[in-house]
């Protein structure tokens, strides 16, 4: 077990107000190690908690006077203390195996963690779920959970993820499920592979067998230059309106017995198939919207003066617990506080995106009625393929695309693509050649940061 670090402190917090200090190492709460964050948070929720703490090579116990239920004040340094349990399926369309060589070392770590489900929405496959961790999630009702379920059909699973257990694994959805935990799945279609009949096969396996799932996603494969595996492609046109057709076919029937949509196809398969998006109402509050549903008709209707679609919408699938540490999209980004509108002359303004967001903004942008607005869509040649998303854009793209592009304009950058102030490839906003202002990735933020003049 690695003891977690004190990263950060809440000023007049009891943890505070005891005289811990940033770097303290926290090596037991009550007499007991804590395993994760969870089990901290459950611990430190008493009145009155006693920490063993180290500082260095001095080892001391403070005893932190609080109220039952107060928030101790601190956030770790990490979710899990003990060992992250990682992945052991080989999935074809993996995109960590897509990933080029030479990134940070932590993009490399291929979780299969049914707690940093809980704590930060990663999808979990569950084939490492034990009877032990069945008893926990149970027990201390740590839902929502998100599950891959890519196919319900054993075989087709067991050979997708590459992993026998894939056969068998989904008997502990069930058990989540008639438990009364909230679980959320998600099918990532290969094209040949699991689309057509046996997505088909998929979801009216959820209807019959897993009628209590949540909502499931059903999203496209994403393939970069650095796949090696020959049978994993992009969409075709018709492959993705089949998925959409398909989807929406499936939303009839899940609304008709269960009375409720369950389904949802990702926004980039309207994209590819040249469809309009459904409206904001036929996503049912965006329970997935992180996961790339429903995200273009929030950020338009955000865009068009709806500021609950900015700050209403779910805003990570987690699950809030004191001190967790930030982790993906719950990970600070780099925003800038912009000035209120004034008289000064509005200087041309570039929206920096990628290439579906580019889609989803043209028209848009094109309602303006503005000259001095454009669009610079940023082609993504980091990852190649068939990756347009803006999430994925990295310091080395966007530097060559700002190069050639003039001095003394305003670019506006989503803040989707950075974490902890650095984009994928470890680049930071001072390595761009010019500088950007960061805009949360919402339309009613874009839109506020339109109207600002500098």
């Amino acid at each position: 077990m690695s003891p977690p670090r004190v990263a950060a402190l809440a000023p007049g917090s009891p943890a505070a107000r005891a005289g811990l200090v940033v770097g303290d190492e926290l090596l037991a709460v009550n007499g007991t190690p804590p395993r994760d964050v969870i089990e901290y948070r459950l611990a430190v929720d008493e009145a009155d908690v006693v920490l063993d703490l180290r500082s260095g090579h001095e080892r001391r116990q403070v005893v932190v006077r609080k109220e039952a239920g107060e928030p101790l004040g601190i956030e770790v340094s990490s979710a899990v203390f003990d060992r992250v349990r990682t992945c052991d399926n080989h999935c074809q369309f993996c995109f960590i195996y897509q990933l080029p060589k030479g990134m940070r070392r932590s993009l490399y770590t291929k979780d299969d963690d049914y707690r940093l489900s809980f704590l930060y929405g990663n999808f979990t496959t569950l084939t490492r779920f034990t009877e032990l961790d069945f008893e926990r999630v149970v027990s201390e009702r740590l839902s929502p959970l998100f599950v891959s379920i890519h196919a319900t059909d054993p075989d087709v699973r067991s050979s997708l993820l590459r992993n026998r257990r894939g056969a068998t694994s989904l008997r502990w959805l069930s058990a989540l499920l008639d438990a009364g935990i909230e679980v959320h799945g998600q099918v990532v279609v290969c094209p040949g592979v699991n689309d057509g009949e046996v997505l088909e096969a998929t979801l009216t396996g959820i209807l019959e067998s897993y009628p209590a799932l949540a909502t499931a996603g059903v999203v496209p494969l994403g393939v970069s230059d650095f796949t090696t595996e020959a049978a994993m492609r992009a969409h075709t046109t018709d492959e993705a309106a089949a998925v959409v057709d398909l989807v929406e076919r499936y939303q009839g029937l899940f609304a008709e017995v269960l009375g409720r949509r369950l389904v949802y196809a990702a926004d980039e398969y309207y994209l590819l198939a040249g469809r309009p998006f459904p409206p904001a109402s036929a996503y049912d509050g965006f329970p997935q919207h992180e996961n790339g549903i429903g995200m273009a008709a929030a950020f338009t209707g955000a865009f068009a003066g709806d500021e609950r679609l900015a700050h209403g919408v779910r805003p990570g699938f987690f699950a809030a617990v004191d001190g967790a540490p930030a982790a993906g999209y719950r990970a600070a980004r780099t925003l800038v506080t912009l000035a209120p509108p004034t008289r000064r002359t509005r200087r041309p303004v570039g929206v920096l995106t990628g290439r579906y967001g580019a889609r989803v903004l043209e028209p848009l942008v094109a309602g303006l009625g503005r000259a001095d607005v454009r669009l610079i869509p940023v082609e993504n040649r980091f990852f190649g393929g068939n990756i347009g998303v803006a999430g994925l854009l990295v310091g080395e793209d966007l530097a060559r695309t700002l190069a050639a592009e003039p001095e003394g304009h305003r670019y506006l950058l989503p803040d989707a693509c950075l974490s902890e102030g650095r984009f994928l490839d470890g680049r930071t906003l001072e390595d761009l050649p010019r500088p950007v202002e960061v805009v949360a990735s919402d339309g009613w933020s874009l839109r506020r940061a339109l109207e600002a003049r500098a």
